[in-house]
């Protein structure tokens, strides 16, 4: 009996896709739209909801941005495609089950953990990675029950990209702002009750490097109940970011800088809390008190030189300063981790491929691929060009067609235990949080751990 052809309705290309965060749904979103190629997809991801970093990295007071997830509702609920929530690949299921019964497997695993800063004092108590803060505060499962002490008046935030403002800005909200946000409810309750009145920003480089946009950093003078404040000293331009500047036609950079400038005048009428955004300084120590917390910052100025690839480098000088602070954040990156059975470069904590292909039938997508840059749009274009590679190849007959059933998966997880949430349920589960949010007055009340959303989940399944 003649096998139908892979590609065709009979027999779809099947595809499984490890992530179910934007660069995720960009793949499913661009093999949905393949010509003359059927496909069914199944997504996997180990959390039980879906979106990955919208709803686990936006910031809780960017509710507009998490609206892209109304364009991953409806990837989702195509019948071409199925969602797997709660699932890990390399516990419940290997690579090699999945490319058994997958002609094509992509992988869209993120950045999960952070870079160190590699100073003295880094593992004081009250130094914290700023990936934990924000996964703390935004109701990841992994993290609720992680604790910061909020009881000091200043915290210092080492970093000066979209992490480290997005941290320094919840610390400063007040209640009535935080209301208005789909912030987890411990952190909620947690934050309400801080006494820290300061937040500290440290960036290594100067205004004309920092990579916020205008919209960002302008955000920041916004705030109900803080000064963003910077140093007059700080950004006035140096002679080379001047000479860049004026050569760049970016013209974001520019604004950046005059949005800065503005806030080194002291306001007419201070609010009660305030933002300092520092340039060209470094941490160099953390310091401890005699029971092992943080007390103190060290910090040194920088002065930029230019590098051999025509870049500015920061270069520290000979003027050092020490901040009192009880908490600090590092947010200096973040790195993917390895997946079992897959190759990985650890200098990079990436996995190596070629326009997103790893070897014919495995590919990579996303910050797992490209590292921690660009924005929720960046991973469409680059999931466009993984998904080009799967495509030429499974053209080329390059691809090894499934061994094993598609059914199979769904009996390999049933004989090992495992529970998982499909889209249907997700979509019961995010109306209870949406009711929750509306009952108190918030625009969502996230469940948290994965034994709510698995009894939840039960629950709405009996009720229906």
């Amino acid at each position: 009996m003649t096998q139908p052809t892979v590609g065709s309705s009979e027999r779809p290309l099947r595809v499984a896709v490890v992530g179910a965060g934007p660069s995720g749904f960009y793949v499913i979103q661009s093999l949905l739209k393949a010509d003359d190629v059927a496909v069914a997809v199944d997504l996997f991801d180990r959390l039980p909801a879906p979106y990955g970093l919208v709803r686990y990295g936006v910031a809780p007071d960017h509710q507009k941005i998490k609206n892209v997830t109304k364009v991953y509702d409806r990837l989702a609920a195509d019948e071409r495609v199925r969602f797997f929530g709660g699932i890990e690949i390399g516990k419940d299921l290997t690579v090699d089950e999945l490319r058994s019964h997958y002609d094509a497997l992509v992988l869209c695993t993120g950045a999960q953990t952070d870079r160190q800063l590699g100073i003295p004092g880094e593992d004081l108590a009250g130094s914290h990675a700023a990936t934990e803060f924000v996964a703390w505060y935004n109701g990841h499962p992994d993290y609720e029950h992680c604790t910061f002490d909020l009881d000091c008046e200043r915290a210092v935030v080492v970093g000066i990209g979209n992490v480290a403002l997005d941290v320094a800005r919840i610390l400063l909200r007040t209640p009535a702002e935080l209301m208005e946000t789909d912030i987890a409810g411990y952190a909620f309750e947690a934050l309400k009750k801080s006494r820290i009145r300061e937040v500290v920003v440290l960036g290594r480089r100067g205004p004309a490097q920092a990579a916020f946009s205008p919209r960002e950093i302008k955000e920041l003078g916004e705030m109900e109940a803080a000064d963003a404040r910077t140093v007059a000293e700080e950004v006035a331009l140096d002679p080379l970011s001047q000479e860049d500047m004026e050569a760049s036609t970016d013209r974001s950079v520019v604004k950046n800088c005059e949005v800065v400038a503005t806030y080194a005048a002291a306001p007419a009428e201070p609010k009660p809390k305030t933002m300092w955004i520092r340039f060209c300084v470094s941490p160099t120590a953390l310091i401890g008190d005699h029971a092992g917390r943080v007390q103190s910052v060290e910090i040194v100025h920088n002065v930029l030189e230019r590098r051999p690839n025509g870049s500015l480098g920061a270069v520290a000088g000979d003027v050092t300063e020490t901040i009192e602070a009880g908490l600090v954040f590092r947010s200096v990156g973040y790195r993917g981790v390895p997946v079992p059975g897959v190759p990985f470069r650890e200098d990079w904590g990436t996995i190596p491929h070629e326009e997103g292909r790893v070897e014919p039938g495995l590919y990579a997508s996303g910050w797992i691929k490209r590292g921690p840059s660009g924005v929720i749009g960046t991973n469409r274009p680059d999931a466009q060009e993984s998904v080009r590679a799967l495509l030429a190849d499974h053209a080329a007959g390059k691809l090894t067609a499934a061994t094993e059933p598609l059914e199979g998966i769904e009996r390999i997880l049933r004989e090992r235990g495992a529970r998982w949430i499909d889209f249907p349920t997700w979509q019961k589960l995010d109306e209870i949080e949406l009711a929750r949010g509306e009952a108190v007055g918030r625009p969502r009340d996230k469940l948290i751990s994965r034994e709510e959303m698995f009894d939840a989940a039960e629950q709405a399944e009996s009720k229906s």
